[in-house]
């Protein structure tokens, strides 16, 4: 019988998009049906296997997207939210596969789950780009989405601060202004996709919240002050409003947390 630490592993060292959304999925359908053994008996790689294209930039180089309403606008923001979801994929795969062992059975469950639900979401972009005449790669990404990761590797406290409950949780800010601005420009399909998205990421970054908070309990700290603490220390920018609220508190986080530390 597979392992649970190589199967995702094997997931992380998929290249080719498409094959790496179906092995998030299958990592995940195996874990739920009792066909991996619990053991990690391999470490993770320091940097997920990644397609050569797109070519990915720092944040100071990514070309401007041009006018939203532009065919090439267009094509600029949906490669966008590809790449997040396909690193994403990674994000969850990591976090399961690298701290599974100290978490256990149920964070392992909830990280597979996110993975699979990225790769969805993954799939479901790339097929709107190619109905807008693109495809994933096509464009330069940003290079910078897998460094809050690799920073926090050693520390999953540190991971679930910066990772859900900032960068995941910043999508849930400014998801609804570019659903609505996508509905406005006529694509009732894209801002249902987006809806659907949106829906999801609310359940993922519950799934992180829930969790830091079993670290919170574990460290003996209350968590809002906790969570504070590792965002100045690991975290390289800003937590900045606008903020959903709403979206926030569904997903466990009040604005106890970041309040204090908006810029």
């Amino acid at each position: 019988m597979t392992t649970i630490a190589r199967a995702i592993r094997a997931a992380l060292l998929t290249p080719e998009p498409r094959a790496k959304c179906f092995a998030a999925r299958d990592v995940a359908r195996a874990w739920r049906r009792g066909s991996l053994a619990w053991d990690f008996d391999v470490a993770m790689p320091d940097r997920p296997a990644w397609p050569a294209a797109p070519e990915l930039l720092a944040p100071g180089q990514m070309p401007k997207r041009g006018k939203g309403g532009s065919e090439r606008g267009r094509i600029a923001l949906w490669h966008s939210l590809a790449h997040i979801e396909f690193v994403a994929i990674d994000l969850a795969l990591d976090m399961a596969g690298r701290f599974g062992a100290e978490m256990g059975e149920d964070f392992v469950t909830d990280f597979l789950a996110v993975a699979a639900d990225e790769a969805m979401h993954f799939a479901l972009l790339a097929r709107k780009l190619a109905g807008l005449g693109s495809h994933y790669g096509a464009l330069p990404a940003h290079a910078g989405l897998w460094e809050a990761a690799h920073a926090t590797r050693h520390d999953v406290a540190a991971r679930l601060a910066v990772v859900p409950m900032v960068l995941e949780a910043r999508g849930l800010d400014v998801t609804p202004a570019t659903l609505e601005r996508v509905r406005a420009a006529g694509d009732e399909q894209g801002a249902r996709l987006l809806e659907r998205i949106l829906d999801d990421e609310i359940r993922h970054v519950a799934a992180g919240t829930k969790h830091f908070l079993h670290c919170a309990q574990k460290a003996q700290a209350e968590p809002e002050s906790y969570w504070q603490t590792l965002v100045k220390r690991h975290f390289r920018g800003h937590v900045k409003p606008p903020f959903n609220d709403s979206a926030r508190l569904a997903a466990g986080l009040s604005r106890r947390f970041y309040e204090e530390i908006a810029h």
